[in-house]
This record gives structure tokens, sequence and C-alpha cells, in this order.
């Protein structure tokens, strides 16, 4: 686990010169890299989502488009379309930004469901359609979602089925009072997030996020462990505050992401708690809780970990 240990420490040191604190954030988003997923990242305003999203894409070395969402973008605005060219007589393709390696949609529940589904060959197939013809995409395109968990007038939903393709769903909190000090001292001292360009960021060595990912692939796994995702994923079908539970394709993400969490530890073989660390983040936005669930105040979180207690780890 050399490539993937040397590339966690570097991410979060790095970042750590950007963002103070969020520790749990910050290897969550290292996760989904790593992983090759995509993540709904849910915070209030202020909480530096985005300038976490951008100071990634500088450590990282990878390409960073945005998309601020609004009600009125459309699908060609994110994937883009064939302009006509009147000195070539010819139609040319005007890239969207999805064709970067990190996209960034901003508010996504802002925008329309059709445009939200523009979206959707890209994550899973990582290339677009655009007037019939398919385009790849870059081996390392991410989309990193971010939305408000409180304002919800004149938004839209994501949708089960496109939820299911994020495989994490990151929460971001406040920080604490002593956190929140040193974010107003860092201030007083000249930090200016307006001004990322100027900190001085280290990028990865070339090709040290490819090296661990192939890394992930030689976590040893106990064949006691595939029983043990399965089980978590199948219970929460029937479980009693649950009407809507985790898809297979749960089960495989919430596979990846333990395997990748092993890694990133330094350990080359699966736990059972290294399934659990990743069950929250993997789970929590698959789930859709019956009405008598959420009238009693539970939360996806709470009902996770009441699976988790009662599934039993295997020895």
């Amino acid at each position: 686990m050399e490539h993937l240990a040397a590339l966690a420490t570097q991410v979060r040191s790095e970042l750590s010169k950007v963002i103070i604190g969020q520790r749990e954030v910050v290897d969550q988003l290292l996760l989904v890299l790593v992983c090759g997923g995509h993540a709904v990242i849910e915070g209030v305003p202020g909480l530096a989502k985005t300038l976490a999203v951008k100071a990634l894409a500088r450590i990282l070395a990878l390409d960073f488009q945005r998309v601020q969402c609004t009600a009125d973008l459309m699908p060609t605005d994110v994937t883009g379309t064939n302009v006509f060219h009147l000195g070539t007589s010819a139609f040319n393709l005007v890239r969207g930004p999805v064709f970067t390696d990190l996209l960034l949609v901003d508010e996504i529940n802002r925008t329309s469901p059709r445009t939200q589904a523009a979206l959707l060959e890209a994550m899973e197939e990582r290339q677009v359609t655009i007037q019939g013809e398919r385009y790849p995409l870059s081996r390392n395109f991410t989309v990193l979602a971010t939305q408000n968990p409180v304002e919800f007038e004149g938004t839209y939903p994501l949708p089960e089925a496109q939820l299911d393709r994020f495989l994490l769903k990151i929460r971001i909190l406040y920080p604490s009072a002593e956190e929140e000090i040193r974010i107003i001292e860092r201030y007083d001292k000249g930090f200016d997030a307006g001004r990322l360009d100027e900190i001085a960021l280290e990028p990865l060595k070339p090709g040290l996020l490819a090296e661990a990912r192939r890394e992930i692939e030689s976590v040893k796994v106990e064949p006691t462990l595939y029983p043990y995702v399965v089980s978590l994923v199948r219970r929460t079908r029937d479980w009693p505050s649950i009407s809507l539970g985790a898809s297979p394709r749960a089960a495989i993400g919430l596979f990846l992401a333990a395997r990748a969490l092993a890694g990133m530890d330094g350990r080359d073989y699966l736990l059972p708690d290294d399934i659990k660390s990743a069950a929250l983040p993997v789970l929590r936005h698959r789930l859709l809780l019956k009405p008598e669930a959420d009238l009693e105040g539970l939360t996806s979180d709470q009902v996770i970990q009441q699976v988790l207690a009662a599934v039993e780890v295997p020895k």
C-alpha cells in the first residue's frame, strides 16, 4: 500500500493548508477519487465545499470545471453541442464542462430533472452522446455535486435512480469552536480563499493516483466478508422503518469503498470495521425512510447504525 499511503498523506497535508479540521470529509473526498466514483457533498453555505474541491483538483493535478446550477440551465450547457461554423460550412463540437477530470456541480438540486439527467450517462459510462454521436470522457472523470440540506424552495430533489449512481454522500458539519477560531486567525494572517492560486500547494507526482488505484485491487478479502456486505445491504430492504432499501450497486460500492479504506489505513487486508466505516457515506443517500420514521425524527444515519448493530459480524 506504499503508493496509496503516500497519496493519502500528501493530500491530507496539502489540504490542511486550505481547510482546517474536517478530517473525515477530506478522507471521504480522497476515497471517492481513489475508487473512481462520484459523490454528493451536503452542507449549509459557507462550509468550504467549493474551496475543498478546487484545492483537491490542484493537488491531484486534475483538470477542473465548475457548473453553477440554476433553474434555466440546459443539458447542452453541461454536455456541449454542435454549432454550425459559417467559415467552414460544417458543424463543430463545442465541448461543455463535462469534458474534464473533476466536475463540480454546484447546488445540483437547483436545476431541472432534465438537466440532472444529462449527467446520468456521463457518470455511469464516462461518455456523453451528443446528437447521436458518442464522445468518451476522461478516465479520471469524477462528479462532485453539492447541495444545501435546509433550503428546498425552488429545488428539484435528485431522483433515487440518480442518487444511486453516487458512490458516497458526504456530510459537512459546522467546525468546532477551536477550529473556527483557527479559521479566523488564518484570515487575520492574510489567508484568502478567493486567492487560492496564490497558495503553494504541491501537486502529486504523475501517475501516483493511477498506482494507488491499482494497489486497492490487491487488498486481500476473506471469503466470510462477502456475505457480511450482502447481509448488511439486504437487511435494509426489509427493515421496518425503510420503504426503499439499498440496491446491488450499493453492495458493490460498499465493498469497493471498504477495500479502499483498508488501503488508506496502510493495510493490505480487509476488516469488518472497514465495512462499518464505509456504511454511512455509501448507504445514507440510497435509503428511503417510511413517513412514520420521519415523524419520529429518525435519520438515515441512525437507521443504518441500527442495521449495523443487528447484523452479526463474522469472526
